[in-house]
């Protein structure tokens, strides 16, 4: 019997010091933080660039048939798209089997890339893919000649007197990839290739135009291609 009421009374000695033990009271909804997030956003530059393609007064340098410049632009319209365009002049000499011809003149390229790069935090590099529409007004020069005459006892004479064909002009389009590096701040490393597709073109009487400045050689499946290696400045008219 005193077994049995001892037990009772430890039980409600157990039970009474659950009961002293107060519970925290919980918190409103209101009051509870929230841990913070990071608010710092990083902004591209949008601006105007602006530079040269080097590897033209390069070849100027190291060829004896050709002399060239070339100034590049482009300027950012959204997060991936630059409208661009690229002025030139060039003169080449063309030496072919019977003939050979200088062509010199200036030309233009218009037309926008797409960067396809998704840049790191406050990167600013390109892979791009592009498409140009190319005009070019020229003169073609036929220096000299040899008609192709298929004759052992009378061959054809050497002809040297210059004949030169103005106002002739060229028009097509392009596709073109590239990549584009910031070095430094706002400064620009660029390389690309271009496929080029001659829409048409202006030549002079019986003879074929086989150079169109801004296009290079055209091919007779009337292509081309190109390559342009540049240095570019940004300046920057707002971020966002």
């Amino acid at each position: 019997m005193y077994k049995y009421f001892i037990s009772i009374f430890f039980l409600f000695v157990l039970v009474d010091g659950f009961s002293q033990n107060p519970r925290k009271p919980e918190k409103p909804k209101s009051e509870i933080k929230e841990p913070k997030k990071d608010t710092i956003v990083y902004k591209s530059a949008y601006g105007f660039r602006l530079g040269m393609d080097i590897s033209k007064p390069i070849l100027s340098s190291i060829s004896s048939s050709y002399s060239g410049f070339e100034v590049v632009g482009d300027y950012r319209i959204s997060k991936r798209f630059f409208v661009a365009a690229e002025l030139g002049y060039e003169e080449e000499t063309t030496d072919e089997d019977y003939t050979n011809s200088t062509v010199k003149g200036s030309y233009a390229r218009l037309g926008i890339n797409y960067n396809a790069y998704e840049n790191w935090l406050d990167m600013n590099n390109e892979i791009f893919v592009g498409f140009r529409y190319g005009f070019s007004l020229f003169d073609q020069t036929l220096n000299s000649y040899t008609p192709n005459v298929n004759s052992t006892y009378f061959p054809a004479d050497l002809i040297d007197t210059p004949v030169t064909a103005s106002s002739l002009n060229a028009h097509w389009t392009e596709f073109l990839f590239g990549l584009k590096v910031e070095t430094f701040n706002n400064l620009f490393v660029s390389a690309s290739i271009s496929y080029k597709v001659m829409m048409s073109t202006k030549e002079p009487e019986n003879f074929k135009t086989l150079y169109a400045p801004g296009f290079n050689t055209i091919y007779e499946t009337s292509t081309g291609f190109g390559f342009n290696y540049t240095i570019s400045y940004l300046i920057p008219f707002k971020k966002k």
